[in-house]
């Protein structure tokens, strides 16, 4: 048994984990320990040993993320208890405990409030490898800990939980990390739904209190009103751009499960206040406008005489029994009148806290009803607003077959003058099209169907479950005021001769670099379309964009990828001033450094004076999302993170020097995107690129791993041009070239201090310390090249065929690789790799033995799955053993693509 001891210094969770992990393993597995602890390598094992090696290695790297995420819990209660809430760096107590300070008016601050609005957006990008039972024992592995590291615990007490931990970890071995098949839509739908049922509803109304006190302790004396700016979104679903699998049926399914999901938390909340809430008659006076309230609600509740006989002068809890019959009139059940809106059932809670104040019983309404009313505010009955997202090209190609069937000849051509008069007069004239579904494709039915679902859920009861429709590759106002158009013909729009609006939020996506320099000049033409701009007005003159992070950097690289961004924002924020309309930005960032996986508080930081304004949406990418959101102090802190940042910004972001436009710095950043993104396409545009990156990535087996519904490529092409930036990512990070994190970066900046000289220099010195965004960017690609290995990268380099191009590419990589090395190191200071970032080079220090076998060894399995060129013939053991190495590798670097 294992022996039993506080959990008192650092080190020991991991440790413990160890000596537990070696345990399980060397009972199933004799011949593993000299791997286990560090004698041997996995490339050196025998074919037989190397699967349970690797499931071994993988699962040590998830219990290191576990310990960590412990141990960084545990180092902000200790930061908090020695220095108070506001040593606890990007907390809502430390960022407004500096505004205070730094003397923001109460009525900024207010008026800010007045805006805020955070949406975390869950998507289910195919970048989760872990299965969703495996991140179910994580949970509970990690709630073991936090029992033990209670105090309290007698010696068997504590040898218990022991016990307890050691079976988990077991059960994780028996478990198996690879899916047996490829996950569903549906699963992917409910594994979304878990992180709300596990965390999120429950750390909501928290995430309020922690601002509220900040609010309180550093403004004084003053009320300030804090809204439930809280507005989740998500993508499963209703992504179906490139997945033929997301239809409309199952987007109707995914609606009705988000439904589901909120209904059932709020019936279990409101059984607990039936539980709680024994007010008695006898006791207390109850307020006489309360009385006509219950009998109201008795009424509704359909069962008035069975819950007063129930709950006899406890008229409290008879509003609260009258309450739960309702929502569970709303599954089907009983024969009260179901709520209609969630507003109503926010009234229901408004008017028990009221009583309750009434009653001097404050202390209990804040405790018990108060969250359950920030909750209804912040998740209605919709859990998420559903985002649907369909590619420009499907929304044209449908528009085109309609035109043709009404018309009766050939629809103009999409980019052209009589394509553009077309959509504009349909949608001026208010017209309608009924086509014939039997004449129409299976995509244009598809398509239709999925508007028939939007407008269904627009209305009644399922008011706010859908949020925007997200057009990808936006490339022209027409193919925005083409889902107008759409939308129009079903149904979502207010009048019938085009001057009304339509009831539906559309929300370009800008992608590629093209793309976002086009981007303000696009959203000024589609709100000079009078049916945009009332539709706009009508949602509270508010216009959202989304920002590709991903593609653009696949398109032109990190640098260039980060400026274009950066000043798409500020034009584009430029022209709803111009406007006199909001801008709000939806950046779709994901987990790695290359998709905007930067910290999320510096991420936001560096963004743009005055382009958050109250207002910002992020995604939460695939395992991003369990990453954040699997326990509960966790996912608190990763809220508010997310939401004080934002508010910060919004606030502070128009005074800060480092924000300031500096045209010095502006110049520098052209002149260095434009030299990096030529550096760039020389690589991806070298003869041969292609046939390096398949053959020196696991990119093609990466369609082995079944780690989500979504195809590798869009529409089925093979060259980098359609891949989806997802795998491009991955097999980067896989083979530790990680080039999409920093290539092309240090040709730039080399060439930028060849032409200038000393004063060149001092320019990048400078912007380094006095620019937030260049600092981050620096950063980033400092750990980006921290991470990559050229050692490793030469290994898969040789699965190459043709020598000359597998060593003539590797080369260029290696140079440009050794070049940034260097140029980071002159604009920096002269500082080591990672030197800023202790705890970042630590982690990663701690397992990098251990990654660079598995690399060997994946090198080593490659070549022996690739020499069957059957592949119904590929031997199983090898395939199965390569693809633990690819769960094995994103485990250790913490993400995939």
């Amino acid at each position: 048994m294992e022996q039993s001891r506080p959990l008192r210094f650092r080190e020991d969770v991991r440790s413990l984990l160890h000596r537990l992990l070696v345990s399980v393993v060397s009972q199933r597995e004799p011949g593993l320990a000299d791997v286990m602890n560090g004698r041997a390598s996995l490339d050196s094992l025998a074919p037989e040993q190397r699967i349970a090696a690797l499931q071994a290695t993988g699962i040590w790297f998830q219990l290191v993320a576990i310990a960590n995420e412990l141990l960084a819990m545990r180092s902000r209660r200790e930061t908090e208890q020695v220095g108070g809430a506001v040593e606890v760096v990007g907390s809502f107590a430390n960022v407004v405990h500096e505004m205070a300070t730094e003397g923001y008016p109460i009525e900024q601050m207010q008026a800010t409030l007045a805006s805020l609005c955070v949406g975390p957006t869950m998507t289910a990008h195919p970048t989760e490898a872990k299965r969703v039972t495996v991140l179910e024992i994580h949970r509970r592995i990690y709630r073991k800990l936090t029992e033990l590291e209670q105090l309290r615990w007698a010696p068997r007490e504590r040898d218990h939980l022991m016990d307890d931990l050691k079976t988990e970890i077991e059960l994780l071995w028996m478990t198996g990390e690879l899916r047996l098949e490829r996950p569903t839509v549906e699963r992917e739908i409910a594994w979304g739904l878990h992180f709300f049922r596990e965390v999120i509803f429950e750390a909501t109304p928290k995430l309020y209190d922690s601002l509220e006190d900040a609010l309180a302790r550093h403004y004084p004396g003053r009320e300030l009103a804090v809204p439930s700016f809280m507005r989740f979104a998500s993508w499963i679903g209703g992504d179906r751009d490139g997945n033929p699998n997301v239809t409309a049926k199952v987007t109707a399914y995914a609606l009705a499960e988000c439904r589901k999901a909120v209904v059932g938390w709020y019936i279990s909340q409101v059984r607990r206040l039936v539980t709680v809430l024994s007010v008695s008659a006898n006791v207390v006076d109850i307020p006489e406008e309360f009385t006509r309230v219950l009998a109201r609600a008795l009424h509704r509740a359909g069962t008035s005489s069975e819950i007063v006989a129930r709950n006899l002068d406890e008229p409290l809890r008879q509003f609260a029994a009258a309450m739960l019959e309702r929502l569970r009139a709303m599954r089907g059940e009983g024969s009260a009148r179901p709520y209609r809106r969630s507003d109503a059932f926010r009234a229901d809670l408004r008017a028990l806290e009221d009583v309750l104040c009434a009653l001097g019983g404050s202390s209990v309404a804040r405790r018990f009803v108060r969250p359950l009313r920030q909750q209804v505010e912040t998740f209605g009955f919709r859990t998420v607003a559903l985002d649907i997202r369909q590619n420009s090209t499907v929304v044209n190609r449908v528009l085109a077959e309609l035109f043709k069937l009404s018309d009766g000849e050939a629809a103009p051509q999409p980019d052209t003058r009589q394509w553009s008069e077309r959509i504009r007069a349909g949608l001026g004239s208010g017209e309608q099209i009924e086509p014939d579904a039997q004449a129409l494709s299976e995509e244009a039915r598809e398509l239709l169907d999925l508007f028939g679902v939007i407008r269904d859920a627009s209305d009644g009861l399922n008011g706010g479950a859908i949020g925007a429709f997200i057009l990808s590759m936006t490339r022209s106002a027409d193919d925005l005021l083409a889902v107008y158009l759409l939308a129009q013909y079903s149904g979502l729009a207010t009048a019938l001769d085009g001057s009304g609006t339509v009831r539906l939020r559309v929300v370009p996506l800008f992608e590629t670099i093209a793309d976002l320099r086009a981007a303000p000049d696009i959203l000024d033409q589609v709100l000079s379309v009078s049916i945009v701009r009332r539709s706009v007005r009508d949602f509270g003159n508010q216009q959202e964009v989304m920002l590709g992070y991903s593609d653009s950097n696949k398109d032109g690289g990190f640098l260039a990828s980060n400026w274009e961004l950066s000043k798409a924002q500020r034009r584009i924020a430029e022209l709803g001033q111009r406007r006199k309309l909001r801008i709000s930005f939806f950046h779709g960032r994901g987990g790695s450094v290359s998709r905007g996986g930067a910290p999320t508080g510096r991420a936001i930081a560096a963004q743009p004076a005055g382009t958050i304004g109250g207002s910002m949406r992020v995604t939460e990418q695939g395992e991003v999302v369990s990453s954040k959101f699997a326990n509960r102090g966790t996912g608190l802190y990763q809220l508010e993170i997310l939401a004080a940042s934002v508010l910060a910004h919004s606030v502070k972001s128009p005074n800060e020097a480092e924000l300031k436009d500096n045209p010095e710095f502006s110049e520098a950043l052209e002149a260095l995107t434009g030299m990096s993104q030529a550096s760039y396409s020389g690589l991806v545009n070298e003869p041969g690129f292609i046939d390096y990156f398949n053959q020196a990535s696991p990119v093609e087996e990466l369609a082995l791993l079944k780690i989500g519904s979504r195809p590798a490529r869009r529409f089925g092409a093979r060259d980098i041009a359609d891949l989806r930036a997802i795998p491009w990512v991955f097999a980067w990070t896989q083979n530790r070239h990680l080039l999409t994190n920093w290539y092309g970066i240090g040709s730039a900046l080399n060439s930028f201090v060849n032409v200038r000289g000393e004063a060149g220099l001092d320019v990048l010195r400078q912007m380094f310390e006095r620019s937030r965004f260049f600092r981050l960017v620096v950063d980033e690609v400092d750990k980006g090249l921290y991470q990559s290995d050229m050692e490793i990268g030469k290994l898969y380099a040789g699965l190459v065929k043709d020598r000359e191009t597998g060593d003539r590419i590797f080369n260029k990589i290696a140079a440009e690789y050794a070049l940034t090395r260097k140029m980071i190191g002159e604009v920096n200071g002269g500082l080591k790799l990672s030197e800023r970032f202790p705890a970042f080079k630590r982690h990663f220090d701690r397992i990098r033995p251990q990654m660079d076998s598995i690399h060997r060894l994946q090198v080593q399995l490659l070549q022996e799955v690739r020499a069957q060129t059957d592949t119904t013939a590929k031997p199983k053991r090898a395939v199965n053993a390569l693809l633990l190495s690819i769960n094995c590798i994103s485990s250790g670097l913490g993400w995939t693509g």
